[in-house]
C-alpha cells in the first residue's frame, strides 16, 4: 500500500506549522485522561520491562515519548520538524530525555545502540520501508525490539501499509514478530475508527 504519491502527500506536510494544533488529535496529544492511560498500558506491554533505551523516531511533540520516560526509560527522539522538537524539549524538560532534529529514516545517533525502535506513523510515509528498517535494525542492540504501530487510511484513497507487508518486510531481520490489532481499541483514538491499525513488537 506504501507507494510514492504516500510519500508525496507526507512530504507536502508542514510539520512546523502542524505542531501549534498536533496535540489537539486525542492520540497525538493524549490529553483525556483514559486516551493517556491506554496508551501508557500499551507501552507498557511493548517496552522492555526494565529501564531501556528508546530511540523515538518521529517523535512528533514526544507524547509516547513522555510515557516511556514516565515508566522509567532513557528515551532518545528524532524529528525532521524544530517546531516539534521544540514542543518534545518542553514536554519533557527535566525528565532523562534528548530531543535530536534530523531524519527519522537516518537518525542522527552516531554509533549509538538502543533497546527499543520505537515508531508511530512514519514508517509509511517513508521511501523504501524496506532499506529503511535494515537501517534501524542496526541501531539495535542483541534483543533488542522493534515497535510499529502502523495502519492503512482512508477509504477513498487509501495510504499507508498493510500489516502483511509490515511483517513480511521484518521477517529477515527479526526472530519472532506479533502484530497486535488496535483498529477495535477505540481509546486509544479518542474515537471509534474504520481504517486498519495495529502495532508491531518485532524481537531481534
Amino acid at each position: 500500500m506504501t507507494n510514492e504519491s504516500d510519500h508525496t502527500l507526507a512530504a507536502r506536510v508542514d510539520w512546523d506549522a502542524e505542531a501549534a494544533r498536533f496535540d489537539d488529535e486525542p492520540d497525538h496529544g493524549l490529553g483525556a485522561p483514559e486516551v493517556r492511560a491506554a496508551w501508557a498500558e500499551r507501552l507498557r506491554a511493548w517496552l522492555p520491562g526494565r529501564p531501556a533505551d528508546v530511540l523515538d523516531l518521529g517523535c512528533g511533540t514526544g507524547s509516547l515519548s513522555l510515557l516511556a520516560a514516565e515508566q522509567g526509560h532513557r528515551v532518545t527522539g528524532v524529528d525532521s520538524s524544530p517546531e516539534m522538537v521544540a514542543r518534545a524539549r518542553a514536554k519533557l524538560a527535566g525528565r532523562d530525555a534528548a530531543f535530536l532534529l534530523g531524519d527519522a529514516a537516518a537518525p542522527p545517533v552516531g554509533e549509538r545502540l538502543f533497546d527499543t525502535v520505537l515508531v508511530r506513523h512514519v514508517l509509511w510515509a517513508l521511501p523504501d520501508p524496506a532499506r529503511v528498517l535494515r537501517h534501524w535494525r542496526a541501531l539495535l542492540r542483541p534483543a533488542g525490539r522493534f515497535v510499529l504501530v502502523e495502519g492503512v487510511w482512508g477509504s477513498v484513497t487509501p495510504v499507508g501499509i498493510p500489516a502483511d507487508r509490515l511483517t513480511a518486510l521484518l521477517a529477515p531481520l527479526a526472530a519472532d514478530v506479533r502484530v497486535e490489532r488496535l483498529s477495535e481499541a477505540a481509546v486509544l483514538w479518542g474515537k471509534e475508527v474504520s481504517d486498519e491499525r495495529y502495532a508491531v513488537v518485532a524481537t531481534v
